[in-house]
């Protein structure tokens, strides 16, 4: 069974991009007269809650205010997410982002053998166009016959919304498509649709219990050759059918 399609996470798989959405909440924050500040631990924890503006009203769910004043900044989730994502774009725009090793020779093979490529993201789509244009060019987000962002879907990972989706929008069953995350969250969302699973972690999700994976990498440079991926898909494929 040949792969003939495969689906991309964004942010930790594509580029490792959470440093900058740390940077970014914190601006918020400082703006709208906070004294939060994420830092790296605090914001790894957080990271176990998908979406910007579900993981900014989880922390405001955790922290010891009253209940009055857990209304207010509830109130003020969209418009601090809303800020955040300015200050993202503009640091993103910077150029300072890369995707991460063997990302994009993976996209140019598979391209150039006639393998369907798309994203399936909890991020917004237009955090999605912008690292698509700052990594790869004006012309990249043509690359990708499907893009499913997070305001496409009810639910954001660890649910398989993005990905039923995206398989949707490819008309093609799970059996013939791949897909890679970093994080535990990620992981199980493509699981539940059955999808063969390449994770390769960041700093960040590291600690995530990703033995469930097909194929554990520390990053794409390890995918010497497709022939490897569509080798391990089959055998996977194969001992699915036999356990059936």
């Amino acid at each position: 069974m040949s792969v003939k399609a495969l689906i991309f996470d964004v942010d930790g798989t594509l580029a490792d991009t959470e440093e900058l959405h740390r940077r970014a909440f914190n601006d918020a924050f400082a703006k709208f007269g906070l004294s939060w500040n994420w830092g790296r631990s605090v914001y790894a924890d957080l990271l176990e809650v998908a979406g910007g503006r579900e993981r900014l009203a989880h922390f405001i769910d955790l922290i010891d205010v009253s209940k009055r004043e857990r209304a207010r900044l509830r109130q003020l989730v969209s418009p601090i997410h809303a800020y955040k994502t300015l200050m993202y774009s503009q640091r993103l725009m910077t150029g300072a982002m890369t995707l991460r090793p063997g990302v994009e020779r993976l996209l140019i093979e598979a391209r150039a053998a006639g393998i369907g490529l798309a994203i399936a993201t909890t991020t917004s789509r237009s955090n999605v166009h912008e690292l698509l244009v700052c990594t790869l060019g004006e012309d990249a987000q043509g690359w990708f016959a499907a893009i499913v962002a997070g305001e496409d879907v009810a639910r954001k990972k660890p649910a398989p919304d993005v990905y039923r989706v995206a398989l949707d929008k490819l008309q093609l069953p799970a059996a013939y498509c791949v897909a890679f995350e970093d994080s535990f969250i990620g992981l199980q969302a493509a699981k539940a649709v059955g999808l063969f699973t390449v994770v390769t972690p960041t700093c960040w999700t590291q600690r995530d219990n990703l033995s469930a994976a097909d194929w554990l990498l520390p990053n794409l440079c390890d995918l010497c050759r497709l022939d490897e991926l569509h080798s391990r898909h089959a055998k996977r494929a194969l001992k699915a059918l036999e356990a059936a």
